[in-house]
């Protein structure tokens, strides 16, 4: 799952070397926070939140795969 993620930021950010991805395991739920540069933020969000939006959504659907939860959160 954190692989997933990584994968599909750092395609959408100008610098993918600065992309940062850190996992905090709970017993049924994860937390993946993203860091990316200051200016590739508006890019992982996207207008309205509609990019961080469908990474909710297939890192939801990749982490039901193995029955738990994520947050994904954005910070910079």
């Amino acid at each position: 799952m954190k692989d997933l993620v990584e994968l599909l930021v750092k395609a959408l950010v100008d610098r993918p070397d600065d992309v940062q991805i850190s996992q905090v395991q709970g017993e049924r739920a994860v937390v993946l926070e993203v860091r990316v540069a200051p200016d590739d933020v508006g890019k992982v969000i996207g207008k309205q939140g509609r990019i961080i939006h469908a990474l909710r959504v297939v890192a939801k659907a990749a982490a039901a795969r193995e029955g738990k939860r994520v947050v994904l959160e954005v910070l910079s």
